[in-house]
């Protein structure tokens, strides 16, 4: 889940209007983790052994039925519409590692994408473990990629959301520049494997049309690059960092454009907090902070940017009106994770 930073954010968003994809992620800096990377790939190995190793039977983190473990998506009829949506939450359900803001994260940008922007509710496709019959598990998540992106045409506006766990691994394909590759972490994860960003990049931005947009919100930890979009931009040296592969692969769209907000970046924790809401429902603080600041915008008629939207989000916990909400942030996030700031890419 996301989380905010006290510290000033260091990086930001507007895509450069001649650039077709850019990176957003609340980045900020990290107390510990180091960038040798030897010791982050002994981490990272060390990480994946906690939450990637396979289970029993017994140990599944979900449990479905022949009937409901795959998702019924009919690819050859009527197209989903020029406003869809793929909402993803994963909250782990009777695991160590679950994640209890994650339906409140559901539903709240659901609500968010139907009343703000008009997204039709039939156009909105959502995993969750709340339904048997519709869980987050890898092969349903990579049907919903395929639903997102079927039969474009130029107008339509794309929007995924991913809120759960995010890991990394060893990247063995020379198309990472830190070394790794970032994943997001379905249901049955243990049994069935992660998600690798080079997937998602293939499934949801490569195959952007002109004309086409889609907006991506992943509120996980290493979330950075988690659509491995070629730019990022770094607001502290006021430039776009060029995030495109070593070994040459070209990671860009077919003329769409991509943009993408991510909680951390990629070497950076994130959590979910009750620290936000009134009434103290948890929440992943990135996902809480994007649709108020969104929100307060559109309600005082303001222009709405990708940068502004980001400053707004940082200074939800520095408002007047809220120092004792910023005081409790500050406090819980010290103590419970690294400290890091949204991005953008």
């Amino acid at each position: 889940m996301g989380s905010i930073c006290k510290e000033s954010l260091e990086r930001s968003s507007v895509a450069p209007d001649n650039d077709q994809e850019t990176d957003t992620g609340f980045r900020g800096k990290s107390k510990h983790l180091s960038h040798d990377r030897n010791k982050i790939i002994t981490e990272a190995k060390g990480t994946c052994h906690l939450f990637g190793r396979r289970s029993s039977r017994n140990d599944s983190p979900y449990t479905v039925s022949p009937r409901s473990s795959r998702l019924c998506l009919n690819l050859s009829g009527r197209p989903p519409g020029a406003k869809r949506a793929f909402i993803c939450g994963v909250s782990y359900k009777k695991q160590k590692f679950r994640l209890r803001g994650v339906v409140n994260d559901v539903h709240s940008m659901r609500d968010f994408l139907v009343k703000q922007f008009n997204f039709p509710r039939d156009c909105i496709l959502i995993l969750s473990e709340e339904d048997s019959d519709m869980p987050p598990t890898k092969k349903n998540t990579e049907d919903g990629f395929k639903w997102l992106t079927r039969d474009l045409q130029f107008g339509d506006s794309l929007f995924f959301y991913y809120s759960g766990h995010g890991l990394r691994q060893p990247d063995f394909n020379e198309d990472e520049k830190d070394g790794f590759d970032e994943t997001i972490c379905p249901v049955d994860f243990k049994t069935e494997g992660m998600i690798v960003d080079n997937y998602i990049n293939e499934a949801i931005v490569r195959p952007l049309k002109q004309g086409v947009i889609l907006h991506a919100i992943i509120d996980s930890c290493h979330s950075g690059t988690m659509l491995d979009l070629p730019l990022v931009y770094n607001k502290t040296m006021g430039k776009w960092d060029d995030n495109r592969p070593p070994s040459g692969a070209y990671k860009g769209t077919n003329g769409g454009k991509a943009i993408c907000f991510s909680a951390c970046e990629d070497y950076q924790q994130a959590a979910d907090t009750s620290a936000l809401s009134p009434d103290k429902a948890m929440t992943g603080a990135m996902t809480y902070t994007l649709i108020s600041a969104i929100t307060k915008a559109i309600s005082s008629n303001q222009t709405i940017t990708y940068c502004g939207i980001l400053d707004a989000m940082h200074r939800t916990n520095l408002d007047e009106d809220n120092k004792s909400l910023h005081s409790k942030i500050s406090r819980f996030f010290r103590r419970r994770i690294i400290q890091a700031c949204p991005s953008f890419s």
